[in-house]
């Protein structure tokens, strides 16, 4: 791992979510170190320094120094086809240019500050070149247009900052080295609850040929596996034993004695965040999983996906929680009174939660019930 570098530069950022800091971090958090500069990459560098990610170029430290701090001053427009050209001017590159051309004379500085800050009234995807020549003729700019055309004729990289920033990073990565100066700072705590859920949620497994999300895994566990309860307090006992956060290792008896003088179960007390990256912990909480399990969790995944691709502005969050409620009840053949104590035993916590985590069940639940009744009516009808 230690051999492992990644170059952050530049990204999707208007039709699609922006390249997270959560994904940053689990990069580093494996070892693998991670530069970042000229857009997106400068930002994030700028912003994760203290974690360990490190950052190349003057854009980089323009935002590291505070001299910029808006994410328009890297943002370009680009077609939602997926082409990655950018149809407009980033804000760097233009105050680059402005800068430059205050140095060959054709502006002053007035002159060149007023242009800027026009320019910066412009929506990012509209600060196009011709947005750019129409600001020039309304300042009457024009011998700065003029120039601006040549030196873009003589040279179509001319003035593009971001580039050299970029084409800097690869160069430091390929060469083995930071671009920047000092040792690299010890990563402060920042795998919180927010980030192992995250990193959860993208954690998968190739088995049996069928590459599956381990929290689906998991999840279809709790809500079918009878047996859970038992695999659930098997897990509260591990980690009383094994505490992830460094704390004394105790019995669980004894840990709950010193929280609780009530008679509780463990699994209404403690309530410890899952990290699916561990290969024990998930070696644990499946370790009643079946090949059969494993190919159910298959089928559902399709299940959910087709509904995914046919229903309008269809999402998980979309399910209705008394449907999914009704199904849990069903399946774990429990009174309603029963519903939060039976969630909290196989450790979804308590029933609202369990309604969340199983909605990504229902509906390959309901396909399942569907054709069911299907082949009873078959036979049946058959008799």
């Amino acid at each position: 791992m230690d051999s492992d570098t990644a170059v952050i530069i530049d990204g999707v950022y208007h039709q699609a979510p922006a390249l997270r800091h959560k994904e940053i971090l689990a990069a580093i958090g494996r070892g693998v170190r991670v530069i970042g500069a000229a857009s997106i990459g400068a930002l994030r560098a700028a912003e994760l320094a203290p974690f360990g990610m490190l950052g190349v170029g003057s854009v980089y430290a323009a935002y590291a120094s505070g001299k910029i701090e808006g994410d328009d001053e890297v943002a370009v427009g680009q077609a939602p086809d997926g082409h990655w050209h950018a149809l407009s001017w980033p804000v760097v590159n233009l105050r680059h240019v402005l800068q430059l051309a205050v140095s060959a004379g054709v502006l002053n500085s007035g002159r060149a500050a007023r242009l800027l800050a026009g320019l910066r009234t412009v929506y990012y995807p509209q600060r196009t070149t011709a947005a750019v020549r129409a600001l020039c003729r309304h300042q009457g700019e024009t011998k700065f247009a003029g120039w601006l055309a040549e030196q873009r004729e003589q040279d179509l990289h001319f003035g593009d900052l971001k580039r050299v920033d970029a084409l800097g990073a690869v160069r430091s990565a390929l060469a083995g080295r930071a671009a920047q100066a000092g040792v690299r700072p010890t990563p402060a705590v920042w795998e919180t609850t927010y980030f192992r859920r995250w990193s959860n949620a993208f954690a998968r497994t190739r088995l049996d040929g069928l590459e599956l999300s381990t929290e689906d895994r998991l999840v279809y566990q709790q809500v079918f596996d009878p047996a859970f309860h038992e695999t659930w307090a098997a897990y509260l006992e591990h980690r009383s034993l094994q505490p992830a956060d460094g704390a004394t290792a105790l019995p669980l008896t004894q840990r709950l004695a010193q929280v609780t003088s009530e008679d509780l179960p463990a699994h209404r007390v403690f309530h410890p965040v899952i990290d699916l990256r561990d290969e024990s912990t998930v070696a644990l909480l499946l370790a009643g999983e079946t090949e059969m399990d494993r190919q159910a969790v298959a089928r559902y995944a399709d299940a959910l996906a087709r509904a995914r691709r046919t229903r309008a502005a269809f999402s998980t969050a979309a399910v209705h929680d008394d449907l999914t409620r009704r199904l849990l009840l069903r399946v774990w053949q429990c009174p309603e009174q029963r519903f939060d104590a039976e969630a909290s035993a196989r450790g979804l916590e308590c029933g609202a939660r369990a309604v969340t985590a199983a909605k990504r069940l229902v509906p390959g639940l309901l396909e399942e019930m569907n054709e069911a009744t299907e082949r009873t009516e078959t036979a049946c009808g058959q008799r």
